[in-house]
């Protein structure tokens, strides 16, 4: 197999990965009248407002912003309540039916189907670029290579990228691979990167937070609980 066949059955398979993970998992799976999924987007809102506006890009009022992997535009719609404009806002996907929602949702966005190893977008296009979750589900290294490539080419010199992915690699699920912060700053030369650590381990999480949202509050702030890195990586000037 070449090369470009070899990238081309790493798309294919994620392509599949998210067909059976919308067959399998139950619709209500992620609802938010589910209590550990509203902690979960709590506090994840509250790191990542928190991170923003400590980099002095918050609220998002005049900038432009893309959402790769952006689904049916759920962070999209959140960057409108942070002051984003809708038509600045734009997002790409690899499920056509995601972004058919996501388009019915925020008409005035410029949302893509497609891989997001070559974006439609000229260089220096956005002001800030995010992701989440999306590279874990990646496991060819070139490929999360040309992908970031990607967001740093359409960024603004000094602009931002919002991550927030998994530290760890998930024992129950070999689809999904972890990023420690080598590897972060490794796929974003020349940046200046910082992460955070978040995120109370999910199966700690679903045990805990519908008995005491108090307590899985307090376990969160432990380091070696936290399985996920939010960071900011500035691209040079």
């Amino acid at each position: 197999m070449n090369r470009i066949e070899d990238e081309a059955a790493e798309i294919a398979r994620i392509r599949s990965e998210y067909n059976r993970r919308r067959t399998e998992i139950p619709p209500n799976f992620y609802s938010w009248d589910r209590a550990v999924n509203l902690f979960f987007h709590t506090q994840l809102l509250r790191a990542a407002v928190a991170a923003l506006a400590g980099a002095r890009i918050f609220p998002l009022v005049g900038l432009r912003v893309l959402d790769v992997g952006c689904g049916r535009g759920d962070w999209l719609l959140e960057f409108c309540q942070w002051g984003a404009e809708p038509d600045k806002l734009a997002g790409i996907d690899l499920d056509e039916n995601r972004i058919f929602e996501a388009r019915r949702r925020l008409p005035p966005a410029d949302l893509r189907v497609g891989d997001a190893r070559q974006f439609p977008w000229p260089d220096g296009t956005y002001d800030l670029v995010t992701q989440f979750t999306v590279f874990t589900s990646i496991l060819h290294d070139r490929v999360k290579r040309q992908i970031a490539a990607e967001m740093l080419r359409v960024l603004t010199p000094g602009g931002v990228v919002l991550w927030y992915d998994f530290r760890y690699n998930n024992p129950r699920n070999p689809n999904v691979r972890g990023i420690e912060a080598e590897e972060i700053c490794g796929l974003f030369p020349g940046c200046d990167v910082k992460l955070r650590k978040v995120t109370l381990a999910p199966p700690i999480a679903r045990a805990l937070v519908p008995a005491s949202w108090i307590a899985a509050l307090a376990l969160e702030k432990i380091p070696w609980l936290q399985t996920h890195y939010l960071g900011l990586i500035r691209k040079a000037l």
